[in-house]
């Protein structure tokens, strides 16, 4: 089965890095990689988008630099020798919002991943992620997403962190780009349950058993951290065992207000070296 994965790209040296990985993640796979720039006339994206057209000097620079920094990274895939016969390149230029843009492509092209880095070339050095990559993990829920820091590991994920309360009925297919995944690289899943009661209610222990039947055809074992926020006990697991990714479900309202855009990030820090997994709750 061909793999359509969406790499958008700014052309700085982070979005090259999350190329990279991309292509090695895929390497076994026929794949087509859509590389996608997003620009805009001016800094100001939406003043852009209302006052800057086809035809426009602004217009027509902008979309000129984004074909030819897309002929060059294409240029830049072929000296590195990703030379693989089954990966097809494809380039798209577009003007929009990036958001926008991404959640278009996905529709158009039909996409099952999009794999992007954290921050982009004018990102600070202090923020792990920065807010193109939080705006695609919370907004564009029509696929998941793969987020690879700047000083991310090239591997393949022989670890992954699945974090879960155990509170809510997770679906099959929720989790089946996790299931994938764990298949593609042989990794083992390692389920990270942070509690702060001291035993588990009937819903919960159901919906673990749950998790258990839709794991069978992977390796995967059950950790618990209590008493530690949910943050500060996901970094500590993943940085004490050196895992290579963790894996999140993106509740619709819950996940980013409350974890990732503050918390999470100031407790893992900004050299994370971990790639995040973002999939999405179907029901929202």
């Amino acid at each position: 089965m061909k793999r359509k994965i969406l790499l958008p790209t700014d052309f700085s040296k982070n979005a090259w890095h999350a190329i990279g990985y991309a292509l090695e993640l895929y390497k076994k796979d026929v794949c087509d990689f859509h590389i996608l720039n997003v620009f805009s006339g001016t800094g100001n994206v939406v003043d852009s988008l209302i006052n800057i057209g086809p035809g426009s000097e602004l217009y027509e620079t902008a979309k000129l630099d984004s074909e030819n920094g897309l002929a060059k990274l294409l240029d830049m895939i072929a000296f590195k020798h990703y030379d693989n016969p089954k990966h097809h390149f494809k380039t798209i230029s577009t003007f929009n919002n990036v958001v926008e843009a991404i959640k278009n492509i996905v529709e158009e092209k039909d996409i099952d991943m999009i794999i992007m880095g954290t921050k982009g070339k004018t990102a600070s050095r202090t923020k792990l992620f920065g807010s193109v990559a939080i705006d695609v993990m919370e907004k564009v829920r029509n696929c998941p997403v793969i987020v690879v820091p700047e000083k991310g590991k090239h591997n393949l994920p022989k670890e992954i962190v699945f974090p879960t309360s155990y509170k809510t009925h997770l679906k099959r297919r929720e989790l089946n780009y996790l299931i994938d995944l764990a298949k593609k690289c042989e990794a083992v899943i390692r389920v990270l349950h942070i509690s702060s009661e001291d035993k588990l209610s009937d819903k919960q222990l159901n919906n673990k058993k749950l998790i258990e039947e839709y794991f069978e055809d992977v390796e995967y074992t059950f950790h618990s951290l209590s008493h530690m926020d949910i943050p500060t006990a996901i970094g500590c697991f993943v940085q004490s065992r050196d895992s290579d990714m963790v894996a999140f479900i993106n509740k619709k309202h819950v996940f980013f207000g409350s974890i990732l855009t503050h918390p999470l990030v100031k407790e893992i820090g900004y050299n994370s070296k971990v790639p995040l997994l973002v999939m999405h709750d179907l029901r929202s």
